[in-house]
């Protein structure tokens, strides 16, 4: 349990010291970077939501083929 503790907070001093790393090395102004950060996140929202919405439409389509009824030969 202690190495998992240890671990967890190691991933999360990480997580500070490279945000804060990144932040003072961007080549941007902040401003630009979080509207840059916001349009990019917008993007992979919207990718996910049209993935999804395929997948959805493709289940659907699968699932009303198996409930279909079959013809004996």
């Amino acid at each position: 349990m202690r190495r998992m503790f240890g671990f967890m907070i190691g991933i999360v001093v990480g997580a500070l010291v490279g945000g804060t790393v990144a932040l003072l090395l961007a080549p941007e102004t902040g401003d630009k970077f979080r509207n840059e950060i916001r349009v990019r996140g917008e993007g992979f929202v919207n990718e996910v939501r049209r993935a999804a919405e395929s997948r959805r439409i493709e289940l659907t389509e699968q699932l009303e083929s198996m409930r279909a009824p079959r013809a004996d030969s």
